[in-house]
């Protein structure tokens, strides 16, 4: 696969290919039952876990509302710590500052600690064209890259691989990035962790340049947080001599009480611990301790026009945990690439359609990769309404209206394929807008069910391909309440 998602098909086309995909499937089913069966356990020892998502959709919702606020304080506090902060409007100037900001070490490669940010911009990419490699250390990550394979997974970008597919790939790809990986390599755990410590290692002990996201940034104080569980994050954060941190602007908490509150959410959420292996923090640069320059990277790429969206904003409280993902019965199934985003699941089908807008096939079929079925908004710990988010996007897709893009209002058609929806959903309401309409055909129904086919025609054929039509009843609830309880409360 290439390095970004452009050009990938429509959720239904490549989600209809991936679901084909059995070995695929059994990697998803394992992992993610896995994964959000230890998550209940963890979640389930505290007793205020409920309250605890209600102060971290709280804080998230005041950051959100004075963003521009805790923005600049983040800047202050920052350059007032001895770093530079730099700002991004969308993808290609963050890639250009980042860019530029490499070759002014005089550099050629640099090391990664897993950050979204830098996949949802397509950082590498842009890196390879000016001649810099790029170097992912998170394991998972660093499987997916030499692979020459995409994330599918935000906790575990390599959820779709397993032991046996590592081991091939370390085996016949490690040499191509350094040191290549050790004979009669074997799929054991332990000996994959080894294999890839004893590669990463070399790269920590000479890398000059290294390029981070950041789970969070604390505004009072302009200290950016990345936890993990490896410690390839450390290393990447602390040894070499310049490091470049690229973060979303909604990433922003304002004071260190509130990232309290985040530090319990995140872990139990993501990896079901009670706290982190490794909790990272820095502020700017000290001496003798650390990179000697530090830059941040603040990156809006549609951000601020999803925060113009008084419904859709509430993605923006995202922590990027994945328990949505490991709960989906969609995402389960069709697996992360199907997305065609940095973002896969509920979240991904949610946030970029909102960063991306809906006007290609793509992302305009991301509001309907859902079920609709809830789970995620249960186990979400910052009580975001995914599939609020969906219906009021779908509503997008088919109708148009007004949004807001690049900072300015404007007027979007519905996209294409979307007519029959339309016109149905206009037919419904003005049937339910004229109770006497209404209740005729709900007769005439119920009058000519033996005649109803067991497949619709047109439209809905890949509805029933695998649903069955509900038969119609031979009265309807409108007619049984006037004929059991007289003309009373009959609505005309």
């Amino acid at each position: 696969m290439s390095g970004t998602y452009l050009g990938m098909p429509a959720f239904p086309k490549a989600a209809a290919e991936s679901t084909r995909n059995a070995t695929l499937r059994g990697n998803l089913r394992h992992a993610t039952h896995t994964i959000r069966d230890k998550r209940a356990k963890a979640v389930a020892e505290l007793d205020d876990w409920a309250e605890l998502r209600a102060a971290g959709a709280a804080i998230k919702n005041r950051t959100l509302r004075h963003l521009d606020h805790y923005l600049e304080r983040v800047e202050t506090a920052v350059t007032a710590a001895g770093g530079q902060v730099h700002w991004a409007t969308d993808a290609a100037e963050a890639n250009r500052i980042v860019t530029d900001l490499v070759r002014a070490t005089g550099e050629t490669e640099v090391v990664k600690v897993k950050s979204m940010a830098t996949q949802e911009i397509g950082l590498n990419d842009a890196l390879a064209e000016a001649g810099i490699t790029a170097c992912e250390t998170d394991l998972a990550e660093l499987i997916v890259q030499l692979g020459d394979d995409l994330p599918s997974h935000i906790l575990v970008p390599a959820i779709h691989r397993n032991r046996s597919e590592i081991r091939t790939i370390f085996r016949e790809k490690m040499g191509d990035w350094g040191r290549p990986a050790p004979e009669g390599l074997t799929d054991r755990p332990a000996e994959l962790a080894e294999a890839a410590r004893l590669h990463l290692r070399e790269k920590f002990l000479r890398a000059k340049v290294a390029i981070s996201g950041a789970n969070f940034m604390v505004a009072e104080t302009g200290t950016l947080v990345v936890v993990e569980s490896e410690g390839n994050g450390r290393m990447c954060l602390t040894l070499p001599e310049t490091l470049i941190s690229v973060v979303g602007i909604e990433k922003v908490v304002p004071t260190w009480q509130d990232l309290e509150v985040f530090l319990q959410l995140l872990p139990r959420s993501s990896t079901a611990e009670r706290m982190n292996p490794y909790t990272s923090m820095w502020t700017g640069t000290s001496d003798g301790d650390g990179p000697r320059t530090f830059h941040l990277v603040l990156i809006d790429n549609g951000r601020t026009d999803t925060l113009a969206d008084t419904v859709g904003r509430q993605a923006l409280r995202c922590i990027r945990c994945s328990a949505c993902l490991n709960v989906c019965p969609v995402y389960e199934r069709a697996g992360g690439h199907a997305y065609g985003s940095a973002y896969p699941g509920p979240i991904g089908a949610i946030l970029t359609p909102q960063l991306r807008g809906t006007d290609s096939e793509l992302d305009a079929s991301l509001p309907y990769a859902s079920t609709l079925c809830g789970a995620c908004y249960e186990v979400c710990p910052v009580a975001i309404d995914i599939p609020e988010v969906l219906v009021h996007l779908r509503e997008r897709v088919v109708e148009g209206g007004e949004v807001t893009r690049n900072g300015t209002k404007v007027t979007i058609r519905p996209a294409k394929g979307h007519a029959a929806e339309r016109a149905a959903m206009r037919a419904a309401r003005w049937t339910l807008d004229h109770p006497g309409a209404l209740r005729r055909l709900q007769r005439l129904a119920s009058r000519t069910r033996r005649l109803h086919p067991r497949r619709l025609p047109g439209p809905g054929r890949a509805w029933t391909d695998t649903r069955t039509v509900p038969e119609v009843p031979a009265e309807s609830f409108r007619d049984w309440w006037q004929r059991t309880r007289g003309t009373e409360g009959s609505g005309e």
